[in-house]
């Protein structure tokens, strides 16, 4: 697969992780297709590996969605510029400290958002809880699902 390829499947990936922030786009499909594209492309079993492995956790990911809370983050006061802070901070602490990053990282986006918008730590802490309540653990598992997996589609596509 060429460079030009390589960087299209990426932009699709991320382009699906965007998604996920955004109520009504399939950004975990366009996660799970991206990686299907790549493998279908790529003839290594690593690719294949990969695209299992997307299909089982993605699986797992609607699995626990369906047992957490439906999202209702509009009523809740969520705003756009949120999820974009608390995608970013689940995307940087995913880089910072691999894997396990993202959740303090999503949390970390919220916090900073609610306090940059309400101005108090305590008020900003109980709109924390509050968007969490309202759906927000269901998006956490939907993004760290979509981070693991452009995780193993980087490091396979660097190692493999």
């Amino acid at each position: 697969m060429g460079v030009w390829e390589l960087l299209l499947v990426g932009f699709v990936l991320l382009l699906g992780l965007c998604g996920v922030l955004v109520p009504g786009v399939p950004g975990s499909w366009l996660v799970w297709a991206a990686i299907l594209w790549w493998a279908l492309k790529n003839p290594a079993p690593v690719a294949w590996g990969v695209l299992v492995g997307a299909t089982v956790v993605l699986l797992l990911a609607q699995v626990v969605r369906w047992a957490l809370p439906p999202r209702r983050l509009r009523e809740s006061g969520a705003t756009p510029r949120m999820a974009v802070c608390a995608g970013v901070g689940a995307f940087l602490g995913f880089v910072l400290i691999p894997v396990v990053g993202a959740i303090p990282g999503f949390l970390g986006g919220i916090y900073l958002s609610e306090r940059l918008r309400l101005g108090r730590h305590g008020e900003a802490m109980a709109a924390l809880r509050t968007a969490m309540r309202s759906g927000g653990s269901s998006v956490l598992a939907e993004l760290f699902a979509c981070l693991l997996i452009l995780g193993a589609w980087v490091g396979a596509v660097i190692w493999g």
